[in-house]
């Protein structure tokens, strides 16, 4: 699918600033869409919109289709009459520069809590039957997620092939003893969906009434202890007792000398193949009902995947195993037509994975950073003169540190080819590679808002195969340069990514 020319802000909702300790889906994200439209970008890329997994992670949800409850703004539940000014009043020494993870959940969590509680008590008619229509709008997967999470919280947050053997099993008398012994706890979980979506719904309203349009973020892979794998077992590579045989991750690489164990199961593709991919069309289908744009993440695993034995403790000992190719995304176009999908193309990339993406008109990802490197690091394909239309330039992503920071540790050697390259003295750095990705041929340019902010490695957001201590990093509005939307507006104009005027 071919993207117009135009340009973006990559920033998760969690980093925005606000009271509650992290950024959500209230008057903070509508402000940063009215900056985003006053600074010519049409475009608001944002990672996984799913609950939090290990470490933190958006990427390790417990449900492909749910919604991250703790992005909810308390504020407009308060406005609502379900809670308290009082209530909603800021935590006690909350940082707002990061995320404490171990404040901020219990303290959303028992709020939504209450939240839930005062609907039950004195909801009206409408607001009753606006949650009984989102119930039935999405059944073919909310009831399963609702009961797992309250199962997963009865049972500690174990992995579920380790509770009652009917309920790992899915014993249809077992599964309905519990939806009656936890029917309040599965009515809350129903209820934070409804008002995610609802509050994301809104939000998305605001950015089209200004210009711009969401870019998703969806992972290849998804959670053990989520609700999909539970509610499908077959889907996936499970031994009898429900443990996966074999995990995803990726060799060795510049990242990490012992590759990534993700963790996450594997496919079972050959069920998968027999039902159509029915799955798989039902899980993009329900992202683009979220976002405009889809990146799909590791998008060259549907080719061949890294298959690490569930025994290994590290991804060294994998080994590459054919994915489903070009069959899926056949099945996702004849069942849902052409998609704006972003293919992210990082990494191994041989002719297959190449001949799939084009074979569908995916546009693949520059990130500028990868362009140069020492030690043979460098990969040419991504220096501006060798990029391509069909393409998404990044200065860099959320798994590459701050521009800044990256550049302060690179070797004298890089700098110079750098420098040299660009014609600049390196002293603002992260805006002569702003330029430089506004100025490409790609089509979509997107720029992290740390860039833009000119932060060191302070400003980081991950760092692959690190599982502890990161996506906990925030702005603030007064940390913001006050020429950088107009910086950003005129880069806009002179290379030709500004939103073209409505006829």
């Amino acid at each position: 699918m071919h993207f117009p020319r135009r340009s973006g802000i990559l920033l998760h909702p969690t980093s925005l600033p606000g009271p509650h300790g992290s950024g959500d889906l209230g008057s903070e994200a509508h402000a940063f869409v009215d900056w985003l439209a006053e600074a010519g970008q049409s475009l608001w890329q944002v990672l996984p919109l799913g609950g939090l997994g290990p470490g933190n992670s958006p990427y390790m949800s417990s449900s492909a289709f749910a919604g991250n409850v703790l992005l909810i703004d308390l504020r407009e539940l308060q406005q609502r009459g379900w809670l308290t000014t009082e209530e909603i009043a800021p935590p006690p020494g909350r940082d707002d520069a990061r995320i404490d993870f171990a404040a901020m959940v219990p303290y959303r969590m028992q709020r939504l809590a209450l939240a839930a509680t005062r609907f039950a008590q004195r909801s009206s008619a409408a607001e009753r039957a606006a949650l009984a229509a989102f119930e039935q709008q999405h059944a073919d997967w909310l009831g399963d997620y609702a009961l797992f999470m309250a199962l997963a919280e009865h049972h500690g947050w174990r992995d579920w092939c380790e509770w009652p053997d009917g309920l790992a099993a899915r014993e249809p008398a077992a599964l309905q003893r519990a939806r009656e012994t936890h029917r309040e706890r599965i009515a809350f979980w129903v209820f934070c969906q409804w008002c995610f979506f609802r509050q994301w719904a809104a939000l998305r309203a605001h950015a089209h009434s200004r210009g711009v349009q969401i870019v998703g973020d969806m992972p290849i892979f998804v959670a053990y202890q989520s609700a999909d794998v539970w509610a499908r077992p077959r889907l996936f590579e499970l031994d009898a007792s429900g443990r996966p045989t074999v995990v995803a991750g990726v060799p060795p690489d510049a990242f990490s000398a012992t590759g990534q164990r993700w963790g996450n199961p594997l496919y079972r593709w050959s069920e998968h193949a027999k039902g159509g991919y029915a799955w798989w069309v039902e899980r993009v289908r329900r992202s683009f009902e979220l976002v405009d744009i889809v990146r799909i993440d590791h998008f060259r695993g549907f080719a061949a995947h890294w298959e690490i034995p569930a025994s290994e403790p590290t991804a060294q000992k994998g080994t590459w195993v054919k994915g489903p190719g070009e069959a899926l995304f056949r099945a996702i176009a004849d069942a849902l037509g052409p998609l704006p999908i972003i293919a992210e193309d990082l990494g191994v990339i041989t002719p297959d994975v190449e001949a799939m993406r084009q074979a569908f008109a995916f546009p693949g990802m520059r990130i500028l950073q990868f362009a140069w490197g020492e030690g043979g690091a460098a990969e040419p394909r991504f220096l501006p003169h060798r990029h391509a239309s069909d393409s998404v330039v990044y200065t860099g992503t959320h798994d590459n540190d701050t521009t800044l920071g990256w550049w302060q540790a690179a070797d004298e050697a890089t700098r110079h080819h750098l420098r040299e390259y660009l014609a600049t003295d390196g002293r603002a750095i992260h805006w002569d590679m702003i330029r430089a990705a506004s100025a490409s041929v790609a089509d979509t340019a997107i720029h992290p808002l740390q860039d833009v902010m000119g932060l060191d490695s302070s400003g980081r957001m991950n760092f692959p195969g690190q599982g502890e201590g990161w996506w906990a990093w925030r702005f603030r509005w007064e940390q913001l340069p006050a020429d950088a939307a107009a910086r950003l507006r005129r880069m806009g104009a002179l290379y030709e990514r500004l939103p073209k005027p409505a006829l």
